[in-house]
């Protein structure tokens, strides 16, 4: 049996399309693996609580690991801990885990976002999809390196919970970090070529276990 706790990095509809027949939960909360069915075999980890309810600790997914089950972690809370875990035996998929591991981030508020608890729609941006859309504005001409890099340190000036594409921009603008024309390109570009590396990573995750489900 094959457990994912995905959310608002990919919806459960997305995600079947890449892996059909794993059991697909929400955003995992401390506690959750000790109700995992005897006969799980593999556990993805994409999202995960943070602020709001106890995180996933580091010690229930070691136990977990100790009883021959496999753990995947990408995107999020599970890029996070996988990348705290590596030496004990978790599998970190995707750039985000990478990132991690190296120390490039640090932080977990890089993958934090709000989201609607009932419909799981996301609320707010992430840092690390922030960067990524950033980066691929630059090579696209729309902003140059140290507007980027003045957006970024705008972005990680703000509360998570409030960093969308419009507040991130507006408050840019206001700092005198992006003019109102590049501002008013940039926030075009956002919306017609919307980049999601977190989505990206899960669907790695999600490769990554239906390649170890058939060894």
């Amino acid at each position: 049996m094959i457990v994912i706790y995905t959310g608002p990095t990919l919806p459960v509809e997305k995600a079947r399309a890449v892996l059909d027949g794993a059991n697909y939960r929400p955003p995992i909360v401390r506690g959750d693996l000790s109700k995992l069915p005897r006969k799980t075999k593999i556990v993805g980890i994409i999202d995960g609580v943070f602020y709001s309810d106890s995180a996933v600790a580091h010690k229930e997914i070691i136990e977990v690991m100790k009883k021959g089950v496999t753990v995947v972690g990408s995107s999020s809370m599970g890029a996070l801990r996988a990348a705290e875990l590596a030496d004990f035996g978790m599998i970190g998929v995707g750039r985000i885990f990478e990132c991690y591991r190296s120390g490039r981030i640090t932080n977990d508020d890089e993958v934090a976002v709000t989201f609607n608890p009932v419909t799981g729609e996301q609320m707010s941006e992430p840092m690390v999809n922030v960067r990524y859309q950033l980066k691929a504005a630059e090579h696209a001409g729309i902003i140059d390196p140290e507007e980027r890099r003045a957006i970024v340190e705008m972005t990680g000036r703000i509360f998570y919970p409030q960093r969308t594409y419009e507040n991130i921009l507006a408050k840019s603008i206001e700092a005198g970090a992006i003019s109102r024309a590049k501002g008013d390109r940039l926030l075009e570009f956002v919306h017609e070529s919307p980049l999601n590396l977190k989505a990206e990573d899960a669907v790695l995750l999600l490769e990554k276990i239906r390649s170890l489900s058939c060894l």
